[in-house]
């Protein structure tokens, strides 16, 4: 199963971008206006349970701010409906499925407010998320989106398929490269399916999220692929998770042929790379879990993973900042978090998320190693640029990992070069 939500090309951002140039704008609450407002919320049908509940316990006691909830518009992607709205200057007030990726181009087009510069507004995102709240500045320090929740990438296994081929169901050999490349071989050499896993081969930049990312970020005990507007990955690590899903495509573990549907549903492939939105999509399929693989074998309780978090923005449009300011708190709460975990099964980017709500994953055991895992992910970099940066990498990726042709150090050396000058742009 592919990401749900399809991030837009850069160039639609970008030309999204040349309409509207201006600085994003701020208040604090106390001199906000007050009053009804409009909000986006995925088109999910989880997180649409979740938006119509929220906002109607919000509207049964607030009549003066009533706030009208709807599905984010039907586009090519939600980013570029987003850009559009922003463009057009009718962009609601929060939108809950701004992808981080497309948050600096966002705030470039002067689309969003900046949450530090409102009362309280830092302090109040950084008590609920902890440290990784961090993650979610820009490059100056300021947050132009409110972390919201996450879905940790891991390695989801058909139990049945393991059986077949003669591999231990409950305790499979999939932690180290070696090991998982050697499982994959005896899957694909069973006949239990056409290939061991499939990632998406495509070139869209946000791939990379789902192959290279959480890997790197495993094998490296969480680092950005960009941080300080210098790329990391040019390095032994980067070459190990390159050389690792070269191999995969080489050996035709996986294949460079994007599969129509979802591979892993249909049995063509006997392992996924996803998140805990998969518990509830794969509930027919005898599923069990393990992080993502590292070179050597990281203990679970220390493997780190790209996040696949959506977050709230508060766009500059909005008439009644101090209402939406007092929304985006509300549905941030204790209480609607958990309403967000017990609809969705997605983790609230929340701090002490598994003690804080220890009931809930009691009852929920599938979802505990996601609780777990919740805490220790890594997101794309920040920046106005961040899209543009994940496409250099991208194209450098599918040209030489996916192909199976070319040196995967010289590939991520050249691409490493190419980001260092982007990262730099304004």
């Amino acid at each position: 199963m592919q990401r749900r939500t399809v991030i837009g090309a850069s160039v639609l951002l970008t030309a999204a971008l040349a309409l509207t140039a201006c600085s994003g704008g701020a208040t604090t609450s106390s001199t906000a206006k007050h009053g009804p407002i409009t909000i986006w919320y995925s088109n999910n049908e989880q997180e649409v349970a979740w938006g119509k509940q929220m906002v109607a316990a919000w509207n049964a006691t607030h009549p003066k701010e009533q706030v009208k909830g709807q599905e984010i518009p039907a586009g090519k992607s939600s980013e570029e409906v987003i850009g559009a709205a922003i463009a057009a200057g009718n962009a609601p007030c929060l939108i809950y499925n701004t992808a981080p990726a497309a948050v600096g181009q966002f705030e470039k087009q002067g689309g969003l407010v900046d949450l530090s510069k409102i009362s309280g507004g830092s302090a109040y995102i950084e008590a609920r998320s902890g440290k990784v709240a961090e993650q979610y500045k820009n490059t100056a320090g300021d947050y132009f989106q409110m972390p919201w929740k996450s879905n940790p990438v891991v390695i989801f296994y058909n139990k049945d398929m393991f059986t077949k081929a003669g591999l231990d169901p409950e305790n499979p050999k999939l932690s180290t490269y070696a090991d998982f490349i050697d499982t994959s071989k005896k899957l694909v050499a069973a006949g239990v399916s056409k290939v061991a896993i499939q990632p998406a081969p495509t070139s869209e930049f946000f791939q990379t999220q789902f192959d290279f990312y959480p890997l790197y970020a495993a094998a490296t005990n969480g680092k950005q692929i960009v941080q300080d507007n210098k790329s990391t990955f040019a390095n032994q690590a980067g070459y190990d998770v390159a050389d690792f899903w070269q191999t995969m495509y080489k050996d035709k573990l996986s294949s460079p042929e994007q599969y129509t549907g979802d591979s892993f549903a249909a049995g063509n492939s006997a392992m996924a790379i996803v998140g805990p939105w998969a518990v509830s999509v794969y509930k027919d399929v005898n599923w069990g879990s393990v992080p993502v693989p590292t070179k050597d074998g990281t203990p679970a309780n220390k493997t780190w993973t790209f996040s696949d978090a959506k977050n709230i923005g508060l766009y500059s449009a909005c008439k009644a900042q101090g209402t939406a300011w007092d929304v985006l708190k509300f549905s941030t709460s204790k209480a609607q978090d958990q309403k967000l975990l017990e609809l969705t099964g997605q983790m609230p980017l929340r701090k002490d998320l598994q003690t804080t709500y220890a009931s809930y994953f009691e009852k929920n055991p599938t979802y505990k190693a996601f609780g777990d895992q919740a805490s220790r992910t890594v997101e794309v970099p920040p920046g106005p640029n961040t899209v543009e940066m994940l496409q250099a990498f991208r194209d450098a990726w599918t040209k030489t990992v996916v192909t199976g042709s070319g040196d995967v150090k010289s590939a991520l050396k050249a691409a490493a070069s190419k980001i260092d000058t982007i990262a730099k742009q304004k």
